[in-house]
């Protein structure tokens, strides 16, 4: 049976949910790139990760097959057959980003779901002024859409987001506010 949790909305305002027992943060991100050592360096240079370690390689074809048949990869990341690296990147004091990094199968997606695609994702970046960290990432080549975008009312009265995209176009976000009561 999952714990229960409140989560204050608003003042006065509490939902309740069944959880996951001992579920109480979010621990990493992760983000698959064609090129482990370019990506290491664009989010190095640009977002100022440091690199904790790496891990790999992880060859399908080197590891002992489960118990049903299927082989490691398969089992443990959905992948069947596959070779793989990862490097493990620290963003400011709440980041994880892992770096995965495929050799084998062939066959992946080149391009990166975008936002309206199932699987559609992005990441976002906390920044304190948002015009200087865009000219930051123009300075460095970076791919910006428009922006950015200001809210004005509502519960998310105050924000200013940017998107903008990596080498490989995993969608990424600049978002400026001064304090929301989520987050």
């Amino acid at each position: 049976m999952g714990a229960r949790n409140a989560v204050r909305l608003q003042p006065g305002r509490v939902m309740s949910k069944e959880t996951m027992p001992g579920l109480f943060r979010a621990h990493h991100v992760a983000i698959t790139v064609p090129d482990l050592e370019a990506g290491v360096r664009f989010y190095s240079e640009v977002l100022g990760a440091v690199e904790m370690f790496r891990l790999g390689p992880f060859d399908a074809a080197q590891m002992p097959r489960q118990p049903d048949g299927r082989d490691w990869t398969e089992a443990h990341v959905n992948v069947p057959d596959a070779r793989l690296w990862i490097a493990n990147l620290k963003i400011g004091d709440n980041l994880v980003l892992e770096l995965f990094r495929y050799e084998r199968p062939d066959g992946g997606n080149p391009t990166p779901p975008r936002n309206h695609d199932i699987g559609g994702h992005h990441l976002a970046f906390h920044v304190k002024n948002i015009e200087e960290a865009a000219a930051f990432l123009r300075r460095k080549g970076v791919r910006l859409m428009d922006g950015p975008i200001e809210i004005k009312e509502g519960p998310s009265a105050g924000v200013r987001a940017l998107y903008f995209l990596d080498p490989w176009g995993n969608q990424l976000e600049l978002i400026e506010h001064d304090r929301l009561f989520f987050v």
